[in-house]
């Protein structure tokens, strides 16, 4: 099996009827969309994509150069997000917590349960390994992406903000007398941004919170077999979905603050049940996933192949050098820009290092890797059963919330790039979110190859005019750090509850 494809990882039974019209179509597209995308080149033995590479360089650039920021800087992170240093007549629509929360959803999502079982799947237990050092680095990007979002924001007239690539690219550039390259970076990172919430931002979360339903429901034979049941569940999903992403910022911001700490809590908790009960299975778990990440016959390309499997998966779940999380971060109430850059750098630590790893540990600790036919979130769900029959209804559940978090998160991303394409034109928020509400049927309805396909083309490819223009302004995050550390030296920055 080549371990950098992205093959078909459900269970669920192959599309009939009008679900299986609306999958041979997409299909093509999204194979042709991902050829490009994956660009693969060889060293040595090794064949990878050069998107991968790309976004591993740029975290561990970004680690280097702000001195470990995202080891340094954590306490402080926490301090800001529980409002030690907000202070009441600071601009802008959210609290850090509400900022953070909203950019987790985004994030946290079936990445870290469908998402982890397919690195397992390709790479062993050793891709864990791989996946928790991608994360810790990652925190270093998030901080400067996010720190750049929040600098070049658009505070608009009715009090909402637009912010994220799009402004920093168009603005931040135009500082450097780069102001052309910056347009052209910030139109093609937002017509990405677009097409990448509704592919991994919407119809992936569609398709595998269907599948996770269907299976608990009886499969092709229950509540939700028959050829238009993806249809009719991407339906209802979608009723709910455009119900809240109506309401803008504050609506979604409203629901995920509350959301997100449920869902974590819920699986977390889920994972230390199952990981307690294997306790004993503990010690040979951890030296399978550290041995894994080293063992040169893992798979095709050795420790190589294994390492880009994590990275690979790593970065789809917490989007580090996307450039998503600094659209939502961009919104948060703060007159200092790396203020956020600190809060942002949590959101890998939360998504990779700690929710991944707990899945990742339950399905190896189980030995639900070892079986045969059972991947995707089947997998995930196969590795709790052995603990907690019941818990299939359960993950179910958390599937579900997870993929609705994370469209409400993706929804508002693309919708901040159709404004700045077409001038905060409502004409076009409307027809972005009819079209993502129509994304929420297709992925349903589809198989998980071609969404698998079409998804990571879109998400991988928004980190390529991003990070051009992120490395063009590190001196800038550099200067906003350097005063910001100063000034909590001096006492210039100061606690608000001192």
């Amino acid at each position: 099996m080549d371990p950098y494809a992205l093959p078909a990882l459900a269970s669920a039974p192959a599309p009939s009827g009008l679900d299986a019209f609306i999958d041979d179509n997409f299909a093509g597209i999204a194979d042709r969309i991902e050829s490009v995308v994956f660009y693969e080149v060889s060293l040595g033995d090794v064949t990878f994509p050069v998107v991968v590479a790309w976004l591993l360089l740029a975290a561990v650039v970004f680690t280097l150069s702000f001195r470990f920021v995202n080891l340094r800087g954590f306490k402080h992170a926490i301090d800001l997000v529980r409002g030690k240093y907000t202070r009441p007549d600071e601009v802008g629509e959210v609290s850090h917590f509400q900022a953070l929360a909203t950019a987790v959803s985004g994030t946290v999502g079936l990445g870290n349960i469908a998402g982890v079982a397919v690195a397992i799947t390709l790479g062993g237990p050793g891709a864990t390994l791989w996946m928790i050092v991608a994360g810790l680095l990652a925190m270093s990007t998030k901080f400067t992406e996010c720190t750049l979002g929040v600098k070049y924001r658009r505070v608009n007239p009715d009090g909402t903000v637009s912010g994220g690539p799009m402004f920093y690219l168009s603005r931040g550039l135009a500082e450097r007398r780069m102001a052309g390259l910056g347009k052209v970076l910030a139109a093609v990172f937002a017509v990405f941004c677009i097409l990448g919430s509704l592919g991994g931002g919407n119809a992936f979360q569609a398709n595998q919170a269907f599948a996770q339903m269907r299976a608990v429901t009886g499969g092709e034979d229950g509540l939700l077999g028959g050829g238009a049941a993806g249809v009719l569940f991407g339906l209802l999903l979608a009723a709910v979905v455009g119900v809240v992403i109506i309401g803008g910022m504050w609506r979604i911001a409203s629901v995920t603050d509350k959301l997100v700490p449920f869902m974590a809590v819920l699986y977390v908790t889920a994972c230390v049940v199952v990981l307690l009960a294997n306790a004993s299975a503990l010690p040979e778990a951890a030296r399978l996933i550290v041995e894994g990440a080293f063992d040169t016959e893992a798979v095709a390309g050795g420790v190589v192949g294994v390492l880009i499997v994590g990275v690979q998966r790593a970065a789809f779940s917490n989007e580090a050098g996307l450039g998503s999380a600094p659209i939502a971060h961009s919104a948060v109430k703060t007159d200092r820009p790396v203020t956020e850059g600190y809060v942002a750098l949590l959101e890998p630590f939360i998504d990779t290092v700690v929710i991944c790893t707990m899945t990742a540990l339950t399905i190896v600790v189980t030995g639900a890797y070892t079986q045969q036919g059972e991947e995707g979130v089947q997998l995930t769900s196969t590795a709790f059963e052995t603990v907690l029959p019941w818990f299939d209804n359960v993950l179910a559940l958390a599937v579900v919330l997870f993929a609705f978090s994370t469209q409400l998160a993706w929804s508002y991303y693309g919708a901040k790039a159709t404004a700045y394409l077409s001038g905060e034109s409502r004409v076009a928020d409307t027809v972005y979110k009819v079209v993502f509400l129509a994304f929420v049927v297709i992925g349903a309805a589809a198989s998980l190859g071609p969404i698998i396909a079409f998804s990571d083309s879109m998400i991988f490819a928004m980190s390529i005019p991003n990070l051009i223009g992120v490395y063009l302004l590190m001196g800038v995050v550099r200067r906003e750090l350097r005063e910001h550390e100063e000034g909590l030296r001096t006492g210039e920055v100061a606690r608000v509850d001192a």
